[in-house]
């Protein structure tokens, strides 16, 4: 059952409807996230799970066979080859249930995003500076 069906209030909602085998990843996913972005702010977005600072770092979803990462990742090619395997349709990272979680690549992945992050803010803050 993809648990994004209905439209959840907040995280916890999302993760109190999802199948209760996945459950415990999608807090230890939320977990990860929440040490490597601590001023991340949990919203609802498109339906997902989402940490947001200056921008969405990073959404997350459970869908029947795996786990969903978005936004694409893009910024540093080790990273890049070491998130190959998991690789769906336009960037975005399918994490198989039937393997075990990377959290590690995860908690990569957000302080990746962390960084990209400030550094979209810093730029914007100085084009309004120069406008």
């Amino acid at each position: 059952m993809d648990s994004t069906a209905l439209k959840p209030a907040s995280i916890d909602d999302y993760i109190a409807s999802s199948p209760p085998e996945v459950r415990p990843i999608l807090e230890e996913i939320r977990r990860v996230v929440r040490a490597a972005a601590p001023e991340a702010r949990e919203v609802i977005s498109y339906r997902m799970p989402a940490f947001k600072g200056y921008g969405i770092l990073i959404y997350f979803a459970a869908f029947k066979r795996h786990i969903g990462i978005y936004p694409p990742i893009r910024g540093d090619a080790e990273l890049d080859r070491d998130l190959a395997p998991y690789a769906g349709e336009k960037g975005n990272l399918r994490l198989p249930l039937d393997q075990p979680i990377p959290y590690g690549l995860i908690e990569r992945i957000v302080r990746l995003r962390v960084e990209q992050d400030r550094e979209a803010a810093a730029a914007k803050r100085s084009k309004k500076r120069q406008a």
